[in-house]
């Protein structure tokens, strides 16, 4: 059967990457949603998507949408993903699920009782890079892993301006946009959950309405690990990175905190070093493979208790800012 997908958002990430990703896996976007019907209508076109609309109950009455991807701004991901449960179809949501925990759970819970799938889109759980960290990491190449550091501040494309910078009501700033992918990323190659935060935030000039545009910090993880993290929206030079240290060796991986199957990464123990192979193809293309797969049997690349993970630690970020103390990671899980 060929999954037909109805995008709830007339997304640039849709756009750039999911529409593409969808058709390559065996998918078809069937319609597009958008507030604007200008705008739905002109994206379509510009996509070769045959329908279009500006009410969402018209997208999910079509009886030949299966799943939605959600890339709405994040104040509007729990409505749209309740309706979309209600309505049977089985949904892709971008990150963060919600701006709080409880939407978070209102949404996972919408899904279970429908009997659907709810995703959270955690591209970079579809890398080759951090998939060869992961393995590296659980087969003792390094020992008992201590530490960790993710550097994932770069420069916000202009065309990406938007409410990203000037929006809190929509989720934005640094920490809901970038500082919920490291999370994931590193309970996914460390395979340990954070318990606890400390961070400072910057403002550097770029956001406005007191939304931050860069921010630092320590995660506390389960058996002791301590991660340090660096995002930010400001960095027109800077280059991206995840390391892994332990008693016995260290993983470092340089460029591959990106959209890109890009990047390399380095095994240095007491055998010496050496480049892991880190070759793997498109990243969206892997999120919607477990996606097409998941909805026969087994399980998305992550779920919606990886997104609830990432979103808590995110809040915890947020509060550790505002409060200038260490904040314990609650999922409510």
């Amino acid at each position: 059967m060929t999954v037909g997908w109805g995008l709830i958002g007339a997304s640039t990430i849709a756009r750039e990457w999911v529409i593409g990703a969808i058709r390559a896996t065996g998918g078809e976007v069937v319609s597009v949603m958008s507030s604007s019907a200008e705008r739905a209508r002109r994206y379509a076109g510009e996509n070769s998507i045959a329908n279009f609309t500006s009410e969402i109950a018209e997208l999910l009455s079509n009886p030949h949408i299966h799943a939605v991807y959600i890339s709405t701004t994040n104040e509007l991901h729990r409505d749209h993903a309740i309706a979309a449960a209600s309505a049977g179809k089985h949904i892709l949501c971008e990150k963060p699920l919600a701006l709080s925990i409880e939407d978070a759970m209102a949404m996972a819970a919408a899904a279970s009782s429908a009997g659907v799938i709810l995703a959270t889109n955690h591209h970079l759980r579809n890398s080759a890079a951090h998939a060869a960290i992961r393995k590296a990491v659980a087969s003792g190449k390094i020992g008992r892993p201590l530490s960790a550091r993710v550097f994932h501040a770069g420069y916000l494309p202009t065309h990406l301006q938007g409410w990203r910078l000037d929006k809190p009501s929509a989720g934005g700033g640094a920490i809901f946009d970038l500082t919920v992918h490291d999370v994931d990323a590193l309970r996914y190659v460390l395979g340990r959950d954070p318990i606890e935060v400390v961070a400072f935030a910057q403002s550097a000039g770029m956001t406005s309405e007191g939304l931050e545009d860069a921010v630092m910090g320590v995660i506390r993880f389960e058996d002791g690990i301590i991660a340090q993290f660096h995002d930010g929206f400001t960095t027109k030079f800077a280059e991206t990175g995840l390391e892994v240290h332990g008693t016995e060796g260290s993983l470092v991986g340089r460029n591959i905190m990106t959209q890109r199957p890009v990047g390399t990464v380095l095994l240095r123990n007491g055998d010496g070093e050496r480049q892991l192979n880190v070759d793997g193809g498109n990243l969206y293309e892997g999120v919607l493979r477990a996606f097409h797969s998941a909805m026969k049997n087994g399980s998305p690349s992550a779920t919606a208790a990886d997104g609830i993970w990432s979103l808590a630690t995110a809040l915890a970020v947020k509060k550790a800012v505002a409060t200038g103390e260490a904040v314990k990671v609650e999922t409510g899980l």
